[in-house]
């Protein structure tokens, strides 16, 4: 393994001085549409060559191609920027290389993911009784809500959300055949709960810190129509809802916990890798009935009984697997690196670095 020692300390040492120096590059890239591209060969390399060239080929090529989202300077969309603990923890999943078929086929990454959003839903001060697992995006997360949503309510082909909410409400709507009714807002960018018509809905899409202006639709209202009408509230909070470790930011969110599912992304303010998206619901029963199917291949004696019973495990999502009882992938990797991200920097300081951003942001 003496390559990966050496190549592997020349990339940490490559990581190390790029995050020490992206302060002083350019945050948008330099280059123009096609110029990367036609810097690199056209046909893939007949020789292999020593990862030291990689190296260069990064510092020398890709870095003008890079908008660096890292840098402190960054200002544009929304914030993604990953910490020393889970670019750590990104290099050791990948080491591990763990695929979750079944949990058999790794029992660390289904039990480990469970206890990471059981972590985190505490850290956010949500109550017990939502079980939550991983997707890559807040997109994924939406679209499985969604699917589930029209699963349970047979009949029922419309999801209402405000003119604001997400493009990804649009695009899940678009692949499960679903009419998308847009409500209009207030002066707060809010939706306004007496115009929702929740004739033959299925779901209701309500945002918690919308993209454009990070207003927060009035979830109380919202959760009383729904539950009134028997409609699946999914509450979008993949931009906002990081806020939540902040005790005296919650009351912004009052009446999230209200939700049928609800989604927040580690990765935006929570010093975490991209492709870590959390995703919980108060109904794990809905998404096992919904998704759960383990081919004759997968079938095991253990993942039977899984399918029949509520998991011991942490969070109590019924799983036959990891991947295909919760959502449409078949199997999944390691996404737990938020664990290590909240391990390392510990709750208190997760929290006070989230309230001197807070601070700032007020006018």
């Amino acid at each position: 393994m003496t390559g990966l020692r050496d190549d592997g300390a020349a990339a940490l040492e490559w990581a190390a001085a790029y995050l020490e120096r992206v302060r002083e590059l350019p945050v948008l890239a330099t280059v123009e549409p096609g110029q990367l591209r036609a810097s690199l060969p056209a046909v893939p390399p007949d020789e292999p060559e020593p990862f030291a060239a990689v190296l260069a080929d990064l510092e020398s090529t890709l870095l003008p191609a890079l908008t660096h989202w890292q840098s402190p300077r960054f200002f544009a969309y929304i914030a993604t920027t990953a910490s020393e603990p889970g670019i750590l923890a990104e290099l050791l999943a990948a080491s591990l290389n763990q695929v979750g078929i079944l949990w058999r086929t790794s029992p660390a990454l289904q039990e480990l993911e469970e206890l990471t959003l059981d972590w985190l839903r505490q850290l956010l001060g949500l109550p017990e009784g939502f079980a939550g697992h991983l997707e890559d995006t807040a997109s994924t997360a939406t679209l499985t809500a969604l699917a589930v949503a029209r699963h349970v309510a047979p009949g029922r082909r419309a999801v209402v959300c405000s003119e604001h909410a997400h493009s990804s409400v649009d695009k899940a709507c678009r692949i499960l055949e679903l009419e998308l009714r847009k409500v209009p807002v207030d002066a707060s960018f809010r939706m306004r709960p007496e115009l929702v018509d929740l004739d033959g809905a299925c779901a209701v899409v309500a945002v918690a810190g919308t993209t454009s202006s990070g207003s927060v639709d009035p979830l109380h209202d919202l959760a009383d129509l729904c539950a009134a009408h028997d409609v699946w509230l999914h509450v979008d909070a993949a931009y906002a809802g990081a806020a939540a470790v902040c005790p005296e930011l919650r009351g912004l969110l009052a009446g999230w916990e209200r939700a049928d599912s609800l989604v927040v992304n580690p990765h935006k303010w929570l010093a975490t890798p991209m492709d870590c998206s959390a995703h919980w619901t108060r109904r794990p029963e809905d998404y096992v009935r919904t998704f759960s199917l383990v081919p004759e291949y997968l079938r095991t004696t253990m993942a039977t009984a899984s399918a029949r019973s509520r998991s011991p495990s942490a969070g109590g999502f019924v799983r036959s697997s990891s991947g295909p009882s919760c959502g449409a992938s078949a199997g999944r990797g390691s996404r737990s690196a938020s664990g290590s991200t909240c391990g390392s920097h510990g709750c208190s300081r997760t929290g006070s670095r989230r309230s001197r951003a807070g601070r700032c942001a007020r006018p």
